[in-house]
C-alpha cells in the first residue's frame, strides 16, 4: 500500500476530524447520564432521554470511533510508525485503547438506563465525564510533541 503514502495529510485530517467527533460524544454522553439520573423510569423524559442516548452512541459515537481507528490505523502504516520504534505512539495507543474501554463501558450504563436499571448517582457521571477529557489530554500531549 505504498500509495498510501501520497495520501497522509489527507489521512490525518481525517483521523484528527474523526477523533473530534468521538471525543463531542464522549464528553457529551456522561452530561447525559448525570441528567438522565435526576428522571424516574417509566416518564417522558426518562424516555426522551433513553432516545438521546441511544442516537447519540449510535449515531456519532460508534461511526466516529470506527473512522478514528481506521484513518489513525492507515496513517500510522502509510508513515511507516508501527515498524520505527515510535514509544510515544505505543503509548498514545495504550490511552486510546483505555478510551475505548470507557467507550464500551457508556454504552453498558445506557443498557442500564434503557432497563431502568441504573445503578449509579449523578455524582459517578461528574466524575466519569473527566476520564475521557484526560485521556484525550495525553494523546493530543503525545502526538503533538512525540516526548520519546
Amino acid at each position: 500500500m505504498q500509495f498510501l503514502s501520497h495520501y497522509t495529510d489527507i489521512l490525518k485530517a481525517l483521523h484528527i476530524l474523526a477523533a473530534m467527533a468521538w471525543m463531542a460524544g464522549m464528553l457529551y454522553l456522561p452530561r447525559l447520564f448525570v441528567y438522565h439520573t435526576q428522571t424516574l423510569p417509566g416518564t417522558d423524559e426518562y424516555d426522551r432521554f433513553c432516545t438521546m442516548e441511544r442516537k447519540l452512541l449510535r449515531g456519532i459515537i460508534n461511526p466516529a470511533m470506527v473512522a478514528t481507528f481506521l484513518f489513525g490505523g492507515l496513517l500510522a502504516y502509510a508513515r511507516g510508525d508501527f515498524t520505527s520504534g515510535m514509544h510515544w505512539l505505543h503509548t498514545k495507543l495504550v490511552l486510546v485503547l483505555l478510551l475505548a474501554a470507557c467507550h464500551g463501558m457508556m454504552a453498558k450504563y445506557r443498557k442500564d438506563f434503557l432497563r431502568g436499571e441504573n445503578r449509579h448517582r449523578e455524582r459517578f457521571y461528574r466524575l466519569f465525564n473527566e476520564i475521557p477529557a484526560m485521556l484525550m489530554a495525553g494523546i493530543v500531549f503525545l502526538a503533538v510533541l512525540k516526548p520519546f
